[in-house]
């Protein structure tokens, strides 16, 4: 009996993993939503397999990217110059980033709203969000951080809300 136990506990263990490896692959949040990438090389390819060639090798951690479609485990994105393509699930990081967008540098600023000017940050800086609201995020850029207004960042939503 101790034995028959034992394998039904280990079978029952086994299901569950593989149980929770299929949820794995599942996003989620439905798309379109922003993300960013995962680790410091990136390979796009033109499909949604390995077997589909690489379009395009990212070197950028953390640039951010906005998930417009899904198949099994693979993400469909679209990156701050247009470029789409596909990645694997695990490159795509639910870390919210975001980019300083072309034209003028960025103010980052002691509050929302304005206040006391504490930086400013270049077009093409990439920065981590922790907070937005009323068209101001929270952008930390390598300890560096600040308000800025969210329409000059590409990687948030004019008036979306972060916690």
């Amino acid at each position: 009996m101790n034995r028959r136990f034992r394998v039904v506990i280990v079978g029952a263990l086994a299901a569950l993993c593989i149980v929770d490896g299929a949820q794995a692959a599942e996003p989620k949040q439905k798309p379109p939503y922003y993300a960013s990438i995962a680790p410091a090389r990136a390979r796009m390819r033109s499909g949604p397999g390995r077997t589909y060639p690489a379009t395009w090798l990212y070197i950028r951690r953390d640039l951010p990217v906005r998930v417009i479609d899904t198949f099994k485990e693979w993400r469909k994105v679209e990156d701050p110059s247009g470029t789409q393509g596909w990645f694997l699930g695990n490159l795509i990081s639910s870390t919210r980033t975001a980019i300083v967008e072309d034209g003028q540098p960025v103010e980052m600023h002691e509050r929302r709203g304005g206040g006391k000017l504490l930086w400013r940050a270049a077009p093409g800086v990439v920065g981590r969000l922790s907070q937005c609201g009323s068209g101001w995020c929270r952008f930390d850029v390598h300890g560096q951080a600040g308000w800025v207004e969210s329409s000059r960042l590409w990687g948030v939503e004019p008036n979306e809300t972060l916690p």
